[in-house]
């Protein structure tokens, strides 16, 4: 599938989505780096969509719940979803329980071995004092730097762009480690950027990664027995590990 080229491609997109799941959705989990670039000052927060938020808003005053994850590229988010909309916001993996099947639940970055570069860098920008001094920074500066920021991240990303296979994906050997010493059935993560849908060491626990709306339109779904990943308005798309 070709990428969107605009962010108000996506977002229209995403927002009917959003609308084609209201009927049926108990709960949304948004697993992060739903922004390209996210700085959230104490009066300001990035312009722009307005189709989402209103959509997110309209979906809580139908009373359905949404939990949102902040991932690399939207971790400096503070209190304004949970102000303004009522979803909270996860900055570490959760558990839930879901029809007797145990869920763990998180963005995914930073878990696993290697990518240790980055985990320093998270260090940083999760540091509160370093927050603050951003925040001194004038916006029109300030989101300036974050694009910039974004941007180079992206071109610099060196993942590789299919499954790299059990023994070689830091999120799937996190998750093998993982059941050592937890019963977890799913590990659902949006790191990763590809749908995938793997079977762990012991021939029962999946790892799942959402993939990402530039290409895939990628999302799962729990219907209380099994999960699936399914992609919207995508008949081409393909789960990268199958």
């Amino acid at each position: 599938m070709d990428a969107k080229t605009t962010s108000e491609e996506r977002e229209q997109c995403i927002v009917r989505w959003l609308d084609m799941i209201q009927e049926d959705a108990a709960e949304i989990y948004m697993l992060g780096d739903i922004f390209d670039y996210w700085f959230e000052y104490k009066m300001v927060i990035p312009k722009g969509y307005p189709r989402l938020f209103g959509k997110l808003r309209a979906l809580r005053d139908a009373n359905i719940p949404i939990y949102f994850f902040t991932g690399n590229h939207d971790m400096w988010m503070f209190d304004y979803f949970e102000k303004e909309f009522d979803i909270p916001i996860y900055r570490k993996p959760i558990t839930k329980n879901f029809n007797d099947k145990i869920f763990f639940l998180g963005h995914g970055d930073g878990l696993g071995p290697g990518d240790h570069g980055y985990k320093f860098i998270k260090k940083v920008f999760a540091n509160k004092f370093c927050q603050w001094l951003f925040a001194r920074i004038h916006p029109n500066l300030g989101m300036g730097i974050m694009e910039y920021w974004s941007r180079k991240s992206r071109l610099g990303n060196k993942e590789a762009k299919h499954f790299l296979g059990g023994e070689k994906e830091w999120l799937a050997i996190y998750a093998n480690k993982k059941l050592d010493t937890d019963d977890i059935d799913y590990f659902i993560f949006g790191h990763r950027h590809l749908p995938i849908d793997y079977t762990l060491k012991n021939n029962k626990s999946r790892y799942i990664n959402l993939g990402e709306w530039m290409h895939y339109n990628s999302y799962a779904v729990f219907d209380g027995n099994e999960l699936k990943i399914k992609f919207f308005e995508n008949e081409a798309g393909q789960i990268a590990n199958s």
